[in-house]
């Protein structure tokens, strides 16, 4: 825990021009989306616990509006510490929580503005990703693709987005991945307190949860003698803090439900991210 809290205060140190995605949550799926000509920059560090040791990884995302429902992204990591078998799992909607490059496109294929400040919405997102290590446990680990949709209520006070995706890796060599089916449910609430427009910092708190569903390896074109099906439900708060071009989100998950075969039990999810966008 001592190296997370290091890791973190690092991360706050050096990482001073980047951008917290939107005004959405830190895990689960969400749906807003740049505007026309917008480009940001994102950096994260995340960890995650397991009965076995600690991961630590830095994440850093560029993402540009092409339209105002259009929006590309991609995002390379780097690793301090990583796992020799990670928990298959996902950071959220556009960071995932290993070793991969991913490129990923968002559109917003329904927007409804009703009332004032008050929108129902919906997104999908494709992506694409490489890995940055050759096996994942004896698994060889080859190139993925993930799809997901999520569908969002935004108002002045109160947010949710439900969604689910799902990440297939490709084979490799006689050898493949399990793929990844989930899904995210995620409320969030700004107090009447945080209501004022700038130079009034600006407040919300999310509780978000995670359902996994991890499939198992193929090792030599048999399924691998250690069973990795299982299922996860993980649940934690976050916090988002806007001021000006400037944000910082920060959370945790921890584990609600586990039933995994043979892999190794999680103890926590962390990830913060420092943010500032054009």
């Amino acid at each position: 825990m001592k190296q997370t809290v290091l890791i973190v205060i690092v991360a706050m140190l050096a990482l001073s021009k980047t951008y917290a995605q939107g005004h959405g949550p830190l895990f689960g799926l969400q749906t807003p989306t740049l505007a026309k000509g917008g480009v940001d920059f994102n950096a994260a560090a995340m960890s995650l616990g397991t009965e076995y040791g600690q991961s630590f990884m830095l994440r850093y995302i560029w993402s540009y509006g092409v339209t105002e429902d259009l929006q590309l992204n991609i995002t390379t990591p780097t690793v301090i510490n990583r796992l020799s078998d990670p928990p298959r799992t996902r950071g959220n909607s556009n960071m995932p929580a290993n070793g991969d490059i991913e490129a990923s496109v968002w559109y917003r294929f329904f927007s409804n503005a009703f009332g004032v400040g008050k929108r129902f919405e919906s997104t999908a997102i494709l992506s694409v990703s490489t890995p940055t290590e050759k096996t994942r446990g004896q698994t060889k680990v080859s190139n993925s693709i993930h799809g997901a949709i999520s569908t969002g209520y935004a108002s002045r006070t109160w947010y949710a987005w439900v969604g689910g995706g799902y990440q297939y890796y490709f084979e490799e060599a006689n050898d493949q991945v399990g793929d990844l089916p989930y899904a995210s449910l995620v409320i969030g609430y700004r107090p009447n307190i945080f209501m004022g427009d700038y130079p009034k910092p600006d407040w919300r708190i999310f509780v978000e949860s995670l359902a996994e569903f991890p499939g198992s390896d193929t090792f030599e074109g048999q399924l691998s003698p250690m069973d990795k099906r299982g299922k996860k439900v993980m649940i934690g708060p976050s916090f988002l803090g806007l001021y000006g071009a400037w944000g910082i989100s920060f959370g945790a998950l921890f584990p609600a439900y586990q039933e995994v075969n043979q892999g190794s039990n999680e103890k926590y999810r962390l990830s913060i991210n420092i943010s500032y966008w054009l």
